[in-house]
């Protein structure tokens, strides 16, 4: 039996509409953003909190130290996003299951 719709019944292809799936945007949307941007953008380099600070190892008991580096939902903060190095990123991720473990953390924040 065939489903309704033009796309094969399953919302894939077909479809129309600007940005759509299948769909053409305007060339006059793209030219309008490009007049936005004022020239490269400079990032700075994040440094990692944990080498500046010459932190051994991190403990899973400093609960302050780890709720830095979760999100108000309860999840673990990238180490792009935190500028951690992946040595350290990997020290904090296993602290925080740790922690989570002997409920210092929660698992999930409402």
């Amino acid at each position: 039996m065939k489903m309704g719709g033009g796309g094969g019944g399953f919302g894939f292809g077909g479809g129309g509409g600007k940005g759509g799936p299948g769909g053409r945007r305007d060339r006059k949307d793209k030219k309008d953003k490009k007049d936005l941007k004022k020239g490269p953008r400079r990032f700075r380099k994040k440094v990692c909190k944990f080498c500046m600070e010459r932190v051994g190892d991190i403990d899973y008991k400093d609960v302050s130290r780890l709720q830095r580096c979760v999100t108000e939902r309860g999840k673990i903060i990238s180490r792009r996003i935190t500028g951690n190095c992946a040595k350290h990123q990997r020290f904090l991720s296993q602290a925080i299951k740790r922690a989570r473990e002997i409920a210092l953390l929660p698992y999930v924040m409402a």
